[in-house]
């Protein structure tokens, strides 16, 4: 299960069923729990924690210490939940003490070529960054979001869930739950209402997050007065409350 070019730190802490390929580097302070396969290459260093049956495909660099000028070799780490999917020359890194210290992504992601997740970010579940999508330092983005090919999201900002990044955005606010968004600058395009029927929500709440839509981005209100009929709206419609809970949480702004 392990090939005997792979080297292996003695401080590393590896489940009996995990698959190390030719040539893969694992370091000290490292955990892999069961099932996971790591490819020919491929470097993982510690502090890091990765669960339960993922797949690191070749040349991935997991855990490396954060790209931040700050960073003083303090033991900050990563997180990785299970079955997620790290493929070819994707960068995972692990956090820094500015922020808690931890990089933290969750289950059933797929991060595909040349993505990056910079340090102190947090990911939810079922996420999917394609080809080299990149995140800033401290970006959160939310279960089942989704960014295009070659989409960049600047530092602090936050990704609601369902959302969804068209190739190429330019990310530099909070894009809320449900919105589509597009262009560089990134700007609102809709909802993502073909990621929503995937998901099982109904026709009746489909509408009331396009009602959401129209009061947040065509009604011309403000956006304290968008928020509050957006609020009332929830009280009819709960769907839309995630909607209005991530607008009101905002402290970047949100892309409008």
């Amino acid at each position: 299960m392990i090939h005997r070019s792979a080297v292996i730190d003695a401080g590393a802490d590896l489940d009996d069923g995990v698959e190390v390929g030719p040539f893969a580097v694992i370091g000290d302070q490292v955990q892999i729990g069961a099932g996971t396969r790591i490819g020919p290459h491929a470097v993982i260093m510690g502090p890091t924690r990765i669960g339960r049956d993922n797949r690191i495909f070749q040349f991935a660099s997991v855990g490396e210490a954060p790209q931040d000028k700050k960073y003083g070799g303090e033991p900050t780490r990563l997180e990785l939940g299970d079955r997620n999917v790290v493929r070819e020359f994707a960068t995972l890194h692990r956090g820094t003490i500015q922020d808690q210290g931890i990089t933290c992504i969750g289950n059933d992601n797929l991060f595909m070529a040349y993505t990056h997740v910079a340090h102190d970010c947090r990911v939810g579940d079922h996420v999917i960054l394609a080809n080299a999508a990149s995140l800033g330092g401290h970006v959160q983005v939310a279960d089942w979001a989704i960014l295009g090919g070659f989409t960049i999201v600047h530092q602090f900002c936050r990704l609601g869930a369902h959302s969804f990044c068209a190739m190429g955005s330019v990310v530099t606010k909070d894009v809320p739950t449900y919105i589509t968004v597009g262009g560089h600058p990134a700007e609102p395009r809709g909802i993502n209402a073909e990621g929503l029927r995937r998901r099982d929500f109904d026709d009746a709440a489909i509408q009331a997050i396009r009602r959401a839509y129209r009061l947040l981005y065509l009604s011309g209100l403000r956006l304290d007065r968008a928020l509050e009929a957006l609020d009332t709206l929830a009280q009819q419609a709960p769907a839309v409350a995630p909607l209005a809970a991530f607008v009101a949480a905002s402290e970047r702004s949100i892309v409008r």
